[in-house]
């Protein structure tokens, strides 16, 4: 398969207190033609900021990309200036947000919206990027579309809104779709429609596709490859079936065991002690080793990732037997 996202030790900036601080270190990754990679943690571990770096949304001049190369069908994003940017954002690369209500302007029509990025990058009129709207909007499925096409985003509920978001996204056919926590304010039902309506899409597409998400439920439904995200750095990468059976990193670990299982009546929830560490506070080594239960010698040198499987990599000296280097 082809890779359509590349991303090559990416490292992305944010200013504290006069010095510059990673939220995401090193971070190298791929994403291949019809392929969906989920990037999976815990709040603050550096996924959103992942994608807003692959977007060129980082806030400017608080944030920056340091250094790494970001790749979309093998053209360098990085460096871009933003005019260049924007030929591809809405074209060839496109983002759902987490919340529709806040990602939708709300003082315009909902088909009006689905049309501006087809009359950005497709150069169509008013009406041949209306007539478009309609069919993209019947395609994730409004219902009467072409009665709603007029109506604002506040006469939606979520699960509709959502489904906006992904029109929107969707119009111009992107070789690359971001989902960034898409179904998180969403009923477990709507839930189950939203994804499987993107996995229809992209499979009728042929997308690439990076779905950001803390719910591992969802990875299991949606996804190829799992990359586990923890303090800026990918602590876990491999295929759904070998990260499911035999999870290598103890982050990895703790995630799963947190999981309620509905096959047990009395059970208790398993926490993961601690919290992800700011980026002024990092530590040394390991990033997981003040919370970790396998904590030993050697956690206090820098982990890279090493195989623990075919395709399957994990950044944990324990579970591999790597050697640690000081």
């Amino acid at each position: 398969m082809t890779d359509v996202l590349t991303l090559d030790t990416l490292r992305t900036e944010f200013r504290i207190a006069g010095q510059w601080r990673a939220a995401v270190d090193g971070v190298s990754l791929s994403v291949a033609r019809g392929e969906t990679v989920a990037l999976v943690g815990e709040s603050g571990c550096g996924k959103s900021i992942t994608a807003l770096s692959i977007m060129g949304l980082v806030p400017h001049p608080a944030g920056r990309i340091a250094s790494g190369s970001i790749r979309l069908e093998g053209t360098e994003l990085v460096g871009l200036s933003e005019q260049q940017l924007e030929k591809y954002r809405g074209d060839r690369m496109a983002m759902i947000f987490q919340e529709p209500m806040t990602s939708l302007n709300p003082v315009m029509t909902i088909g009006d919206q689905v049309a501006e990025a087809l009359i950005l990058h497709r150069d169509l009129s008013s009406a041949a990027a209306r007539a478009r709207a309609l069919e993209v909007l019947e395609e994730v499925k409004i219902p009467s579309a072409a009665s709603r096409f007029n109506d604002y985003p506040h006469q939606f509920s979520g699960g509709m809104r959502q489904r906006v978001m992904i029109a929107i996204a969707l119009a111009c056919e992107p070789a690359l779709l971001l989902a960034d926590e898409p179904t998180t304010a969403l009923d477990v039902t709507i839930q189950a429609q939203v994804l499987g309506l993107l996995a229809d899409l992209k499979a009728k597409h042929g997308m690439a596709m990076l779905f950001i998400t803390h719910n591992l439920g969802v990875v299991a439904q949606i996804a190829d490859r799992v990359a586990v995200m923890y303090a800026g750095q990918i602590v876990e990468k491999g295929p759904v079936s070998a990260i499911f059976a035999t999870p290598g990193h103890p982050y990895t670990r703790a995630l799963f065991a947190a999981i309620p299982r509905i096959d047990l009546d009395d059970q208790d929830l398993a926490a993961i002690r601690g919290r992800v560490p700011p980026l002024d506070a990092m530590p040394e080594g390991c990033r997981f080793a003040p919370r970790c239960s396998l904590k030993r010698a050697g956690c206090e040198a820098p982990q890279a990732l090493a195989l623990a499987g075919a395709d399957h990599l994990v950044r944990c000296h324990v579970a591999t037997g790597a050697a640690v280097h000081a």
